[in-house]
Parts: C-alpha cells; structure tokens; sequence
C-alpha cells in the first residue's frame, strides 16, 4: 500500500519535472516549396510545446485524437509570415501538422517528430534515482509533516518535488521595521558631484533640494558640459553665485557624461582627497536628511560604495525590482520618511554593483580606480566597470535601504538612446567579467531588498489608491491552495490594479507561516515571514484598507485567524475604523472540518455549538502543542470576525443557507453573489468509446472530499462488469487507484476539453464531490459543454445542476451517498436522463449563476 502511493507520487512527480527537446524542421508543402519553419518541440510539465512560424492562416496540431488550433499572429519578415506557439496534453507518437494556407492555396500538412513512449520511459530512470534522493533529503521535513502535524513542511515537500510551482520569495528582516525611531546618523563632509547637460526643467528643483537637504558638510562640484541650451549657464551660474560651497565648473566643449564626471572626480581627488565623493544626476530628486544616511555605511573599511533606494534604479529599485517606477508631487518625501525609520543596520545589502544616478564612494578606493573607463562613451555601464574593477580590490557595494532617492531616470539623453547604449555597454561589462551577470541574477532571485521594497511598495500604494479616490485598499487573507478561490482572488485583483490601485495578499499554508504579496502596476513584490508583529508593522504602512478573508486553510493555528484579522483591522472588539469583508470560498468559519465531513468521510449535516455534531472529532481543532479548540471555541472566535464584517458575500443560495444555521445574527449582511467563470469551454459533442462502452469522464483533481474513495469503488464495480469506465482529467490523491479501464489522465486546461473528450470518448460527466460545495467551477464548465451532468442532491453543485436541468439539460441529481459506494446502474441510468430535478425543494435556483 505504502509503496503503491510512494509510486504515484512520482508518477505525477515525473509529469511536472521530465523535459525534453526535439530538434525543429522547416516545413514544406506537397510540392517542396518552405513555407514555415519549426523552431521548437518541447515537453514541459506534461505538454508538448511546439513553436515556428508559418505563412498560413491557422494552424493546427494532432496527436492521436487530441487537438488544438490556433491563428498566427504576424511577424516582422513578410507580409505572410506568421509566428504561432501550441501547446497539448502529452501523448505519445508522431505529430501532425495541419496548415490552412488561405483562399487559393491547398492545406499543407506534415507530421513532425514527436515523443515515443521508450525515450520518455528512459527519462524517467534518472528521475527514479533523483526522486529517491530527494525523499531521504527530505526525510526530517516529511517527518515534521506527518507525525508533527507541520502543514507548512508538507508545502517544503510539494515545493522540493516540483508538484506545486516553487515559491519565488525569500524571507523577510523583521529588524528592519524597529518600534522606535533610530537616532540620526552625524553629518560629516562629503564632495558631491552633479554633471549638467541641458535639463533645466529638473535642475532647480534638484539643486534647491541639495542645497536644502545637504546638512552643512557638503560641497558641490558643479559642471556644465557645454550644454547647447542657451538658458542653462545662466542659471547655473546666477545659482551658484554668493554659494561659497558650489564651485562651477564650465567644460569648454562636450566632453560626455563620462569624461564631465571624470573631470569632477580630478578636481575632488585633488582638492579634498580624504572626503568621500556622491555621484549625483541632475535628475536625482534627494528628501532632507539624505547626506548623513547615504554616508554612514562608508565607515566601514571594505565599503566602496552606497546607493539608496529609488523608484528607478534597476536593482535597487521600489516596489518591483528592475522595473521604473513613476512618482507623482510629494511621493519621494513620504516614502523617504518612511525609509529614514528604518534599521540603518538591519538592512544593508551587498550587491554586485552600484548604481551611479546617486551613489556614494569611498575616498580610499577612488584614490586607486579614479577615473570611469571612458570606452563606455556617452554612459550608462560606466559605473558597473568600476565598482567590479573595485571589487577585485576587495571593496563592497552597498545598498542603503533607509534612504529613498527620487529618479526622473533618462531625462539627459532620452530612453530610446539610453537602450542602444546598455545593449552596447551590457556586453562590454559581458566580456571582461564573465561571472557578473550571474550574480546580478543571483541577487535578484535572493532579493535581500525585498522587506524595504515591500514596505515602501505599501506606502506608494496608499497614496496613489487616495489619489484615485478608489477607497481603502484591500488586504487579502488567502490560502496556498489554488483552485476556483485563486482564480477568484486572482480576478479581483487584475481589476483593481488595472484601475491603477494595488492589493496586498497575506497567504498562509506554505513553508512560512506568512507570505506577503503586493501586487501593483509594475509587478509583484513578494516575501515570507514567521513574525506576525512584522506583519502588523506592514500593514499598518496603508492608513486605509479593507480587510478580506478570502480563505485560511492550512494555516497552522487557524484558531487564531479571526482575532489576528480584527487586530489589522483595529477591531479587536469589532469596533475600528477598517472595514472588514468575508468570502465564504468553503466552510472553514464554520468547523475546522472546512468541508463540514464528519470523522467518517461523510457530510451528516451543518455542525453548530450545542448541536448534535459538536461532539464529532473532525470538527474538533487540535491546535499547535496538542492544545484542542471545541467547535464553541471555534465559532465564538470566527463569530467575531463573522460580526465585525460589514459584508460576507457568498457564491451560492446553498452556501447562504448553511451559513446561516451557524450564524443566523449576520443574516442581514450576506450577499449572494455567484461567481462568473473566468472562461467557458465550447459545447462538445458526445464521444463513443473505443468498445462501445459508455465512458463516464470526471473533471479536476479529486480529494477524500471530491469522492475519491466513491470513484475507487465505482471503478472496481465497473470493471468487474464491463458497463462503463471512468476517465479523470485531473489527478486522484495517491493513496486510491481507479481499477483499470478506468484512467487517470493527469493535467489539463480547459481548452484541451473538446480533445479530451474525442480523445476518450467521454459521453457525459460525474460529479461526484461528497461535500456541499460553496460554488463549484467544475459542475458550471461540465454544464457548459453540453454533456449530461449527474451530481449528488449537494450544495452548490447540486443547485447548479437543479437548474440546469429544470431548463432541459440532460442529466439527474442522485441522493447524497451515505457511504462510499453507488450502483452503477443508478449512475448509467441517470445519465440518460433529461431534465429531471429530483427530490428537494430548489428556492434557491435563481442564486445558481
């Protein structure tokens, strides 16, 4: 038994992780003549892949039964050719090509190599041994899982066996957020450098901020590199007069971004030669008190060189790294005086570089690489050379997280130039440091900035969410599970960040027990924490926001949710200024058993405090240390939640009934309010079976609570007599197996169903999930193809089906088994049924969408 579903794991271990390639082919017509090329066939995570380019219309691909069409999109090398990428389920065998060239031309049709069953046989044996290993390694993780009840190991184990998409964030500094404000650090004197090229709609705004920000050690090297601008001298100059701290310098003719710096840092070196030198562009907006903090970390011996945080400087930049970021009137002082209260120590990062648009750099290391290599032209990479030149040297670059820099980034000579100089200069620095684009790599995967992007990523948030005017900005309670919850949350939020807002999702059941995501318009921010106090310090950053519990299962003390969720919401006695949202996805505020099924695997009805249920061990909480919550304790404490809430919008009319026998104080505030599926598959004819055997397909991935105990009977009387199979296209929890013919055929998206369904022959659908489910994705895409529909007389599946069939759709509702076995007969005969709701009084029909 125990080596049977060790064996199934890695069966679905092997599907996610085998890859293989297959060399392209041009492809030509029946008279020889090219008219497109395959450039790649791949097999990722159990589809084939296949890329190129055609002169035709559509193009399609075959394997076996399976299909897939699609329109090229047009590409620049013809006005015919155009590029198209497929992908299908894996299937074995050649691949056949199908080409419609337009009005005039014949189809064309080719069959391309594709994968045999022996080769991708042979990758799986140096799989079996990687999978071995991988097991031992994670023996004391597999052992914290199962016999300590850790959820968050079960997570590392899906994660290190590829089963789930591994998690992209790294842990956060909880030192970097202090209670109290640190001291500010001393002044001392600095020379500060600022190259001038035209741009004089950024420089009084830039030097007023230096000259008012700088402190008192400063002085500034100020140089016009021969700006064509006729009114940028004479400001300079009427600037700089009666400022016995500014020496301007006037280049007679253009030297270039480099050869002005270089002048600057000649001059500095000569005359101040113990003094750090701050790089600074004329498009470099500085907050108050920024001198000081930019300085402190260069105390240290090995430090070359710092740079702040900014909205545009690539590694060092907030909220997504990599990604510019535009600030609006007054963001960088907000954000800045957020920054000034970090840790100045906590913090600090190594990166491989500096970035020069306001850098610091230490007088000890300029004195031996003092000048920027001038073969990077006009600029950009300048910068890079020297700080691994230095690095070489022993010195260290540093980021300093408690100083935030506005950038107005390619104002002196445009984005277009700025792009055809990196590609320049990019394999320049390529060439003479092979290992440096590795670590930059290296440093974006670890990200030790993600705790200060996250945060001032939260304060940029609020302010552009009160400048849209677009409310509080939501904060999410989510799980790691996926599913329709997932994709409901993931809807939500695409929209609310397409209105130019953000949302910051707190999700639990993974390796850590929180992990913060912020999604905004250039991308994820995202890090992992066990600290909950670090947690409430973030969250505090947004002064309005809206609290949502989306849903908490797998958290590892969920009997603690509610009260945490009222603590971010200020509501700890259901009365704050936050308001708070509740999405029943499932039935966790109502029992620990999230499904409502009993001990035996059975669901027997809504537990409630009091009730004839409150004494069964499943909806009975054994919290971390052996601790046990009763079902009281549980919905007293999600009872506050469920009364501070000023909505708790539920999916369906089954949901809000349920709900209500647990909770009928909040009747008032429920909303229904059924999902919309995010893509319907097409109708689908009925297949035939290859032996004229009914083929009964079942849709998604199938737990205990989806009836996968039921299918693993059904299977067995199904073969014993022949009248039918089952076909899942999903998986099945490995510790059941379907009796063959019965199959599980493994992944799939919802495009692959017209396919799916000719590929097997499947003539109509089983849902056979044992629990009411809240809304149900999979009952609604069954209903769309057209096929007949049995369900148990259940929850939200069954109101769905009730209405489908009271409108004519073929299919039955069958009684809720009261153990794990149903006639076969019952279900073929249902099947063959058309229209006929049965049994309970559907009122709420109307809440099915």
């Amino acid at each position: 038994m125990l080596l049977g579903r060790i064996y199934r794991i890695f069966e679905r271990y092997a599907e996610m992780n085998i890859a293989r390639d297959l060399p392209g082919t041009s492809l030509t017509d029946e008279g020889g003549a090219a008219y497109g090329e395959i450039t790649r066939i791949a097999l990722r995570r159990h589809r084939i892949h296949v890329e190129g380019w055609a002169e035709a219309e559509r193009i399609g691909l075959a394997v076996n039964r399976t299909r897939a069409w699609t329109v090229p999109d047009l590409v620049q090398g013809g006005s015919a050719r155009r590029g198209f990428a497929l992908d299908i389920p894996c299937e074995t065998g050649p691949i056949d090509l199908i080409a419609e060239r337009g009005e005039g031309l014949p189809k064309a049709g080719q069959s391309l190599p594709g994968f045999s069953r022996a080769s991708l046989m042979r990758a799986r044996l140096p799989m079996a041994l990687r999978f071995v290993a991988t097991l031992g390694a994670l023996a004391p993780v597999i052992y914290r899982w199962k016999w300590q009840g850790d959820l968050g190991a079960r997570e590392v184990v899906k994660e290190r066996l590829g089963l789930v998409p591994r998690s992209e964030a790294v842990e956060m500094i909880s030192a970097l957020l202090p209670e109290a404000l640190p001291p500010a650090p001393p002044e001392r004197a600095a020379t500060l450098i600022l190259p001038v090229y035209n741009a004089l709609h950024l420089l009084p705004e830039a030097l007023e901020r230096i000259a008012t920000h700088s402190g008192t050690g400063w002085r500034l090297l100020l140089i016009d590199d021969a700006s064509p601008d006729p009114e940028v001298l004479p400001f300079l100059r009427a600037w700089a007069e009666g400022r016995p701290e500014v020496t301007l310098l006037e280049n007679p003719e253009n030297l270039g971004f480099i050869g002005t710096v270089n002048r600057g840092f000649t001059e500095a070196l000569a005359r101040w030669p113990e003094d750090p030198v701050v790089l600074v562009n004329s498009d470099a907006m500085v907050p108050a008190g920024w001198l000081p903090r930019l300085l402190a970390p260069l105390a240290e011996p090995d430090v070359a060189s710092v740079t702040p945080m900014s909205n545009d400087a690539e590694i060092f930049t907030v909220p997504v790294i990599c990604q510019r970021n535009d600030l609006a009137p007054g963001d960088v002082d907000a954000l800045d005086r957020v920054a000034a209260g970090f840790d100045p120590r906590a913090g600090l990062a190594e990166a491989p570089t500096g970035v020069g648009f306001c850098m610091a750099l230490a007088s000890r290391f300029l004195a031996r690489v003092p000048q920027f290599d001038t073969v990077f032209g006009r600029g950009y990479g300048e910068e890079n050379d020297w700080c691994r030149k230095v690095a070489e040297l022993g010195g260290r670059h540093l980021c300093a997280p408690n100083l935030f820099v506005e950038h107005r980034g390619g104002q002196s000579f445009g984005s277009a130039d700025k792009q055809r100089l990196l590609e320049r200069n990019l394999r320049v620095l390529a060439g003479r440091y092979p290992g440096y684009d590795a670590e930059v790599q290296e440093f974006i995967r670890r990200d030790p900035l993600n705790t200060p992007r996250l945060a001032l990523g939260l304060v940029l948030a609020a302010r552009r969410q009160a400048a849209l005017q677009a409310g509080p900005v939501p904060v999410y309670l989510a799980h790691a599970l996926g599913g329709g919850a997932e994709t409901y949350l993931q809807g939500r939020i695409a929209q609310e960040v397409a209105a130019g807002g953000a949302a910051l999702v707190l999700r639990v059941g993974q390796g850590h027990r929180w992990k913060l995501e912020l999604y905004g318009a250039t991308g994820l921010t995202q890090g992992l924490t066990n600290d909950f106090a670090l947690v409430e310090r973030l969250v505090a950053l947004l002064p309005e926001r809206r609290i949502v519990y989306s849903c908490g299962v797998h958290e590892r003390d969920a009997s603690e949710l509610p009260d945490r969720l009222l603590q971010l919401a200020d509501r700890e006695d259901g009365q704050g200024r936050h308001p708070v949202e509740i999405l029943l996805h499932d039935f966790f505020p109502v029992s620990p058993s999230y499904t409502l099924l009993g001990k035996d695997g059975l669901y027997r009805g809504v537990p409630v405090a009091g009730g004839p249920l409150e004494a069964d061990p499943a909806h009975v909480y054994e919290r971390p240390g052996g601790k046990r919550a009763s079902l009281r304790d549980w919905q007293e404490a999600w009872g506050r939640l469920m009364q501070a809430a000023e909505r708790v919008v539920v999916f369906s009319g089954s949901s809000r009934d349920i709900l209500l026998q647990a909770y009928p104080q909040i009747a008032g505030r429920i909303a229904v309010v059924p999902h919309v599926l995010p893509a319907t598959p097409p109708r689908i004819a009925p297949g035939a079976g290859a032996d004229g055997a009914p083929v009964i397909g079942v849709l998604g991935n199938i737990g205990e609570q989806k009836g996968v105990a039921l299918l693993q009977e059904l299977s067995r009387d199904l073969a014993r007599s022949g009248a039918a199979r089952l076909v899942v296209l999903g998986h099945i929890d490995p510790s059941y197996k379907l009796a063959p013919p019965s199959l599980v055929h493994g992944s799939y998206e919802l495009r692959d169903l017209p396919g799916l369904v000719a590929r097997y022959g499947i003539s109509g659908w089983l849902m056979p999930s044992i629990w009411p489910e809240t809304f149900s994705f999979t009952t609604h895409e069954m209903l769309a193809t057209g096929l007949p529909v049995v369900s148990f007389d259940l929850g939200a599946q069954g109101e769905a089906v009730a209405r489908a069939l009271a409108q004519g759709a073929p299919g039955a509702l069958l009684p809720v088994p009261q153990g794990t076995r149903m006639e076969p007969a019952d279900l073929l005969a249902a099947l063959e049924r058309r229209g006929e709701a049965r049994g309970s009084d559907r009122s709420s029909l109307g809440f099915a969408g």
